[in-house]
C-alpha cells in the first residue's frame, strides 16, 4: 500500500526566515519517529522555496511543493510561476485546483485539467484538489460535483498515468479554515465515491493517494487517517505551528 501522504499549505503566511524555522523545527520534531507508513509534504509561499528545500535537504521522507503553477514554458505572465522553476527550487509536489484558487481566483476546471497535464508531464507529482461547497452538499450534489471535477480535471492525462504521480485531496469547501470538519461517515462517503470513479478514468486508481483536507487537527488526524480510502491529510491552519503538524505527522 502507497504511504500516507501528510501535507502542509501554508498558503500566503511566514516570511522566508519564518518557514525556515517551522521547517526546521518540524524536521527535529519527527524525523527520528517519522513512521515508515509516512511522507511528509510542506507548501511554502513561493518565497521560501529555496530555503524550506535546505532544510529538508537529505531528511528521508520529507518532501516540497508550490502551491500553485502556470500552465506553460515560460512568457509573458506576470505574477506566475512554471513547473520548472518550482523544480529548480527543490519541489517534487504541486497543488492544483484547491477550493481557494477556484473560489477565490476563479480558476474553471478545464483551466485546472491543462495544469494538471502540464505539470505531470514537466515531471511534477500533481495532487488535484476537489470539492462541494455547502451548498452543493445541502443540495445532494456530493456526487455530481466530485466527480464533474474529477472528470474534467483529468481529462488530458493518460489512463496510464502512475499512481506515484497523481494524488486528490478532497476538500468540502464548507469545512477549510472553519473549524467544521466533515464527520467519518461524510469523509468515507466522499473517498468511496472518488474511488470508484478514478476506477472509470485510471488503470491503477486504488493506488492513487487519496488525501483529505478542511480542519484537520491534532485531535481529529487519527480517526480521520483511519478511514477507508483515506490515504493522508492536506492541513492549513494547523499546519503553520510545528508543534500541531508534528503531532499530525505522527497520529
Amino acid at each position: 500500500m502507497p504511504r500516507k501522504l501528510m501535507a502542509a499549505n501554508w498558503k500566503m503566511f511566514k516570511t522566508w526566515e519564518e518557514a525556515c524555522q517551522t521547517a526546521r523545527e518540524l524536521v527535529v520534531a519527527v524525523r527520528k519517529d517519522l513512521p515508515d507508513d509516512r511522507e511528509v509534504l510542506l507548501c511554502p509561499p513561493f518565497t521560501a522555496l529555496r530555503g524550506v528545500s535546505e532544510m529538508l535537504s537529505r531528511q528521508e521522507g520529507f518532501y516540497l511543493g508550490g502551491q500553485n503553477f502556470y500552465p506553460a514554458e515560460q512568457g509573458a505572465f506576470t505574477g506566475e510561476i512554471n513547473p520548472d522553476q518550482l523544480l529548480d527550487a527543490g519541489c517534487t509536489y504541486a497543488l492544483v485546483g484547491h477550493s481557494e484558487r477556484r473560489h477565490v481566483i476563479g480558476e474553471k476546471n478545464g483551466f485546472l485539467a491543462s495544469k494538471v497535464a502540464f505539470g505531470l508531464k514537466k515531471g511534477l507529482k500533481v495532487i488535484l484538489c476537489i470539492g462541494e461547497t455547502l451548498e452543493e452538499r445541502k443540495q445532494g450534489e456530493v456526487q455530481s460535483v466530485l466527480h464533474r471535477q474529477l472528470e474534467q480535471g483529468l481529462q488530458h492525462i493518460s489512463s496510464a498515468t502512475s499512481p506515484e504521480d497523481l494524488a486528490v485531496a478532497y476538500e468540502p469547501v464548507w469545512a477549510i479554515g472553519t473549524g467544521e470538519t466533515a464527520g467519518p461517515p461524510e469523509i468515507e462517503h466522499a473517498h468511496n465515491l472518488v474511488r470508484d470513479k478514478l476506477k472509470s478514468i485510471l488503470n491503477q486508481a486504488e493506488q492513487i493517494r487519496i488525501l483529505y483536507g478542511g480542519s484537520v487537527k491534532p485531535d481529529n488526524t487519527a480517526s480521520i487517517i483511519s478511514l477507508d480510502n483515506v490515504d493522508g491529510v492536506l492541513v492549513g491552519g494547523s499546519s503553520l505551528s510545528a508543534e500541531k503538524f508534528s503531532q499530525i505527522v505522527l497520529a
